[in-house]
Parts: C-alpha cells; sequence; structure tokens
C-alpha cells in the first residue's frame, strides 16, 4: 500500500497515518471498504501490532476509521468529506508566519521608539537603577563567582521566587520544582524539546509568539491555532479542532496575551484544565507579564497544582531584557527530565546574574 521507514525522524505510528489517510483521500481505499487486520498489517510491515494499534486508535478518533468489533476497522463513510473539512480547516488554523524574518529585523532596526507585535516594554518601565545596584552589590560581595552554579539555579532566587508565587498567584510549589532559565525563550525551548516529537501536533494561540512558533516547527511540529478573542479562547472552536486533532501539548499565554493583551476569565481555565484532562495533552503556560498585573489573577498553574501544566515566567520584563533570567516550574517527574537537557544543552545558567537579580 505505502512504504514505511524505520529510520526516519518521523514516528512510524504518524507513518502509518499518513499513508492510510492518502490512500483514504486519493480514494485507493474507498468508503467502507476493510483494512487490513491489526496483526496482518503489522506481520506486512514488521511492525508492533502496538504499534498499529494506536495509529488506528488515532484514526477512528478522527473520524477517518470506524471499528467494527470481530469484523474489524473499515474506512469511514464519511470519510471524504471529513478530510476535505479537516484539510480546510488545518490550512486555515495553522499559523504561517515567517518567524526567522521577523527575529532578524527586530534586532537589526534598533532605534525605533516601539516595535508592535514584539511584546517589549518601554525602556523607562525597566528597573534600571535597582540593576544597577544589584551589579556593584554582587561586584562589591564576598561571595565566590568563579566556577560553575547550581544547574538548577541560585536556590536563594529560587526559594524566593517559589515564595512570591506562592503569594501573589497561589502556585503551590518548592524550589525543587522550579529551575532558573536563560530567560523565559530557553523554558519554552527546554518545554519543546522535552515534549513535543517530530509529527507532533501542538495547540497555539493564534495570533502568538513568532519565536515559540519557529523552536516548535524545528520540533517537527504541526501547529494549529487556537483563535484568541478579546474575551479570552475560542472555546468552541478548541472544541472542534479536537475533534480532528490528538495534540501532545497546548503552548499558551492565558493572561496578557500578546498581542491581543487579553486575560482569559476564570471559568475558561477551569474549562481548558477540563479539555486538557480529557484529550491527555500538557499545558504550557506562558505567563511572562504576571508583574505587570495590578492584581493577579487565578492561573493554570495554581488551578492544576502542576500536574499537567509547565509554567513559565521571567525577571526580563521588570527588571530589563539583559538580565536574561527566567524560570519554569514542573511537577518533581518532568522537572528531572527539563533538568538534564538543560545540563545537556549548556550545563548550567549564569549565577552571577541570577545573583544580580536576587
Amino acid at each position: 500500500m505505502f512504504e514505511l521507514h524505520p529510520d526516519s525522524s518521523t514516528p512510524l505510528v504518524n507513518q502509518i497515518i499518513d499513508g492510510l489517510r492518502e490512500l483514504i483521500d486519493n480514494q485507493t481505499l474507498k468508503p467502507g471498504a476493510k483494512v487490513p487486520s491489526i496483526r496482518a498489517f503489522a506481520a506486512s510491515y514488521s511492525v508492533s501490532t502496538f504499534t498499529v494499534v494506536e495509529a488506528y486508535d488515532r484514526l477512528v478518533a478522527q473520524g477517518l476509521l470506524v471499528s467494527r468489533g470481530n469484523a474489524g476497522f473499515f474506512v469511514n463513510r464519511a470519510a471524504g468529506e471529513l478530510l476535505e473539512r479537516h484539510n480546510t480547516e488545518a490550512d486555515a488554523s495553522r499559523p504561517t508566519f515567517n518567524s526567522e524574518w521577523y527575529l532578524q529585523q527586530i534586532f537589526e532596526i534598533r532605534q525605533l521608539p516601539f516595535k508592535p507585535g514584539c511584546g517589549w516594554l518601554p525602556n523607562d518601565w525597566m528597573y534600571e537603577e535597582g540593576l544597577r545596584r544589584g551589579l556593584r552589590q554582587v561586584a562589591g560581595s564576598p561571595l565566590e563567582l568563579s566556577g560553575y552554579g547550581d544547574p538548577m539555579g541560585l536556590m536563594e532566587l529560587r526559594t524566593l521566587t517559589a515564595q512570591n508565587l506562592q503569594q501573589e498567584l497561589s502556585i503551590v510549589a518548592n524550589p525543587a520544582q522550579l529551575m532558573l532559565t536563560h530567560g523565559a525563550s530557553q523554558a519554552l525551548d527546554l518545554a519543546a524539546r522535552t515534549l513535543v516529537r517530530p509529527g507532533d501536533v501542538v495547540l497555539v494561540d493564534d495570533p502568538g509568539y513568532p519565536n515559540l512558533m519557529s523552536i516548535l516547527r524545528t520540533q517537527g511540529a504541526t501547529l494549529v491555532g487556537v483563535p484568541r478573542t478579546p474575551a479570552g479562547y475560542d472555546l468552541n472552536q478548541l472544541e472542534q479542532l479536537l475533534t480532528h486533532h490528538r495534540p501532545t501539548a497546548f503552548f499558551t499565554q492565558p493572561h496578557l496575551h500578546s498581542p491581543t493583551c487579553s486575560r482569559t476569565p476564570l471559568p475558561q481555565l477551569h474549562r481548558l484544565l477540563q479539555l486538557a484532562s480529557q484529550h491527555g495533552f500538557r499545558l504550557v503556560e506562558n505567563n511572562l507579564y504576571a508583574d505587570m498585573v495590578a492584581e493577579p489573577q487565578p492561573c493554570l498553574a495554581s488551578l492544576d497544582h502542576l500536574q499537567q501544566v509547565v509554567y513559565v515566567g521571567s525577571y526580563s520584563k521588570s527588571i530589563s531584557p539583559n538580565v536574561r533570567v527566567g524560570y519554569m516550574l514542573a511537577n518533581p517527574e518532568l522537572m528531572q527530565k527539563l533538568l538534564h537537557l538543560k545540563m545537556r544543552s549548556g550545563l548550567t545558567t549564569s549565577q552571577v546574574m541570577e545573583r544580580v537579580v536576587y
């Protein structure tokens, strides 16, 4: 029927799904046709029956196959219509943007008074005097500045950050669940590289952060946009998307979303957590503007207690972008994976700058 490539970076499950989808789309497998049994398919392609089961289950979830008990699996008679609608919606929902051009341009043109779409705050909003004072204090301190720091980040700053998050946002986490990063961008990159595999479907805010789109595409993800409105998420559209896709994760910015500046109401946050649990995807919550909110609202991490949520924050927006100190929180098991990846990628972050922030 089609070829599988075990050496490809695309998982075998995804190759099977794509191959069968193409056969259904081009009418090689016609509506109502029976597809090979799980054992027959596995034997023909020398793959595990578990791999075939997962691929068939996903196609059933997408409405392209139907299971008839002992009779086997058949092409859904409405598969052609579903594929046509799916392809149209997918093309419309996948964010398209040249993020490489965007990143190059925003750093080449430095003299503009403001840069729409960047999410950068005015310089006079930054705590420059505090940064200068922190630099002087660290330079004049007797602390050891040579050598490597703790791969998790400066313990004092992690402890302080955890305390502040609990007091201000009701996020209950101990310092062992909080890792400092080279800004929020590294935190998002670590989350993407840990959670996403080539071929995975990943939900993102639409519109959303172009650099995040680039990070996820580098991982081989298929991006599907979830529309953002002034009132938060378009949950009806999200639920429709979840009938066609099985996402691995949703990278989202619930509060002070850039560029719409919308804030998500509490009922929507609860519903989003329900959908994540129901459909089995992680939530990566980017809350780097938390310090800008006069009256902090509940966030996904505080409601979920870091069970299925990874939380990302930063000091770069409240002190200075030059600080490059961000942080991320996750459950203990996932945090170990994130830590190991951080160490493989760059050993540690700068404890000197972490002391300046502290």
